[in-house]
Formats: structure tokens, sequence, C-alpha cells
């Protein structure tokens, strides 16, 4: 009886766009930014540049989609620590903890693909807008929480929780990497977030 190899060729493969984000990463991490384009991705995955522009038609799609996964790869953990019960404080903390541990791990992990992110991200700015506005809003349902638990004094959620982001980049914003194996940057960190504590919660939560 013959028997029928099932597994398909990577040009046998049906095209979709984790194929091609998968694709393009292989080539940034190859060759850098500056080759992650729509023929390069193609020629990785050993198919047509046309197939490919079915579903990124410019170098800017392919870059939006690519800083886009990226960015996704990083929320499923933080969603699901802002709609867990619990003292706001702590969810908070844990929130920050979070987004600075999974950026540190992607920045150690895969230094030259973080870099190549990076240099992406500069130009992907309404995807890297849409990003931050998120997390913005995680930081937003969690500080809303508490002014309604009373451990946060009343203030504009949406507003504070863009405050925190900002107050705490230099542990987050990719820009920050090089400072990340600084041996004091858990200190700063703590210092950081004693000062916003100081300023968000309630006079009777105080400590």
């Amino acid at each position: 009886m013959k028997r029928v190899n099932t597994a398909a060729t990577s040009a046998d493969a049906p095209l979709t766009r984790e194929r091609i984000v998968t694709a393009a990463e292989g080539v940034l991490r190859r060759f850098g930014p500056s080759k992650a384009t729509v023929v390069d991705v193609a020629r990785a995955l050993g198919v047509s540049h046309a197939a490919v522009y079915k579903h990124v038609a410019t170098k800017a799609a392919l870059r939006d989609l690519v800083v886009a996964q990226w960015a996704e790869a990083t929320m499923p953990s933080l969603r699901a620590i802002a709609s867990e019960p619990g003292p706001a404080p702590e969810r908070l903390r844990r929130l920050l903890d979070a987004l600075i541990a999974v950026k540190r791990r992607k920045a150690s992990h895969d230094p030259e693909l973080f870099s190549a992110y990076r240099m992406l991200a500069a130009d992907a700015e309404s995807v890297v807008a849409a990003h931050v506005e998120e997390l913005v809003g995680l930081a937003a349902m969690i500080i809303r929480a508490g002014v309604e638990e009373g451990t946060f004094r009343q203030v504009d959620p949406v507003a504070m929780g863009r405050s925190v982001l900002m107050a705490t980049s230099r542990f987050h914003h990719p820009a920050h990497a090089a400072e990340w194996t600084d041996p004091s940057i858990d200190a700063a960190y703590n210092d950081v977030w004693q000062l916003l504590m100081d300023g968000l919660c309630a006079a009777k939560n105080h400590r």
C-alpha cells in the first residue's frame, strides 16, 4: 500500500496572517527591520509576493501587523489581572509587575528581535497608540474599582491610569530597555510605586 505524506510543505500550507507574522519574525531576526518587506517575507514562505499581498498590501501594513501581534502577545495575562477580584492596590501592583516582567522577558530572551520590534514600533504609531490605550483602560478599570471600594481617593480613573503608566514608563517602555539590567532598577520601581500610592490612596487607607 502506498504511503501518503500528509505533512504539508511551507508552500502548500494555507497562507494565513499568523504564518506571515511568523515568517516576518524570522526575516527580522536574520536581517533586521530594513528587510521586513512583503517580498522578503514571501521569499521566506516560498510563495509569490502576490499571495502575501492578498493579506498585507504594503510594507507599512506588514509592519503594523507584526507590531500588533507582538503587542497582543503581552495582553492576555494583563487582562486577566485587571478582571480579578481583590483589593485594587494589590491588583494594580500585579498589573504593573506583570507588564514589567513580560517586557523584560522579551528583551532578555531574544534581544535582536526585541530591538527590531522597537524600531518597527517607532513607525507603527496607530498600533502602538491602540496598545497604550488598552493598557490605560486596564489600569483605569482597577483604579475605578478602587475608588468605588474606598481604597483610592476620588480621581478620574482614565487620567490616573494614564499617569500611572507614564510614571512607571522607565520600567516597562522599550525605549528604556538598556536600563533594565541596572541592579538598582527594582528599588527605583518600589520608590515610584510608593509615591503613586501616597498620592492615590484614600487617607484612611494610607500606610
